[in-house]
């Protein structure tokens, strides 16, 4: 350790909160903690130089569930648990619109579209389609789900799509350098490539102790989701998502969400290029890892349905590829809670971190009278 006492004095002395994760669930309890405790000295350790899990890996969708989503859960919960869950992401979506503005995260609303590989599985869920209207009528206030034609001509699919009519999209870059302007602002202290390794509670007090220095809090928060299961004893399972997006397409006529598989798969154009990512499905086991990185077997899959469905007569070349790193469970509720004395977690986002992670930093928050 070779820290001055002014570094030891300014970022590392007489902190009242300490944040583990510096993704869209620890800077909202950050900008939520500094309302609440305006005075307060906040730390927030993040182990990548980025936010290193999924807040700025994912795919940019502000959805909340596509129709075979919903039905799905219907199976496994009451319908008033499913009204609840889209409930909250509807909030947590117009929570984060709000915070940032819509401009600044590029927010779209060009609708989303389920695409169904078969007549059968089309008209199974088209069965549904009025009875889940009527459950979320209540939030939107009008239908949600409605039809419509091929009219992006992909191919291999079933010819009517399922259009969720409120689904939209962000630029996940933007939201998370916009959350990060803010909390900055407020004095938050935001310290990258630390790792938080273990903690000990020592009555007030919490002794962290990371990779870098060991130094006391009085309140841990830990909202790292995919990664929670290496601090906390809850259950949470990692889930690798793995994404490519292609070089600009000439006139690419592809505008919206899709969801492919029962949203194992998942496009959107971003401006002329076309982002696509998903095949979890493929190898469950595989993909329950922390680890970043790609696999022979998804990446193929991918690419085989960017050029048999998605883009059948148009030639394009993958740019980039990455994964991300969800945290997931049996149940679709989000994990917040106080752990211990002065120990708080908000984890388990189920995929839907742009839809509620801000939603669970503010009630991660709150947990601290």
């Amino acid at each position: 350790m070779n820290y001055s006492y002014w570094e030891l004095k300014e970022w590392f002395t007489n902190i009242d909160f300490t944040i583990v994760g510096s993704g869209i669930v620890g800077l909202n309890c950050a900008l939520e903690l500094m309302k609440n405790h305006p005075k307060a000295k906040i730390v927030i350790l993040e182990k990548g130089m980025l936010p290193q899990g999924a807040s700025t890996k994912n795919a940019g969708f502000a959805c909340f569930g596509s129709l075979s989503e919903i039905i799905d859960d219907l199976n496994s919960h009451t319908e008033k648990e499913v009204f609840n869950l889209v409930d909250k992401r509807w909030k947590g979506l117009q929570l984060l619109r709000n915070n940032l503005g819509d401009k600044n995260i590029d927010f779209q609303q060009n609708k989303g579209f389920e695409l169904c590989e078969s007549r059968h599985f089309f008209e199974e869920c088209i069965s549904k389609k009025t009875q889940i209207n009527q459950l979320l009528k209540p939030i939107f206030k009008q239908d949600v789900f409605s039809i419509s034609e091929n009219t992006f001509g992909f191919q291999k699919v079933h010819q009517k799509y399922i259009v969720n009519n409120f689904e939209g999209q962000i630029d996940t870059g933007k939201m998370a350098s916009e959350l990060l302007k803010k909390v900055q602002h407020l004095g938050v202290k935001i310290l990258n490539n630390i790792t938080l390794k273990s903690f000990v509670e020592n009555g007030s007090k919490i002794n962290i102790k990371t990779n870098r220095l060991d130094f006391y809090t009085n309140k841990l928060f830990v909202a790292t989701n995919g990664f929670a299961s290496q601090l906390l004893d809850d259950n949470v399972k990692p889930a690798r998502a793995q994404v490519l997006i292609t070089k600009p397409i000439k006139n690419l006529q592809i505008k919206g969400t899709f969801h492919l598989n029962k949203g194992y798969y998942y496009f959107r154009n971003i401006e002329d290029r076309i982002l696509f990512g998903g095949g979890r499905n493929l190898d469950f086991k595989t993909e329950e890892t922390t680890e970043f990185g790609q696999t022979k077997i998804i990446q193929n899959e991918l690419e085989r349905i960017l050029k048999e469905t998605i883009l059948p007569n148009t030639k394009f070349e993958i740019e980039y590829r990455w994964s991300g790193i969800m945290g997931v469970g049996n149940q679709k509720n989000a994990i917040v809670k106080q752990v211990s004395n002065n120990v708080f977690c908000g984890v388990r986002l189920g995929g839907m971190g742009i839809a509620i992670g801000s939603l669970v930093g503010k009630e991660l928050a709150n947990l601290v009278v």
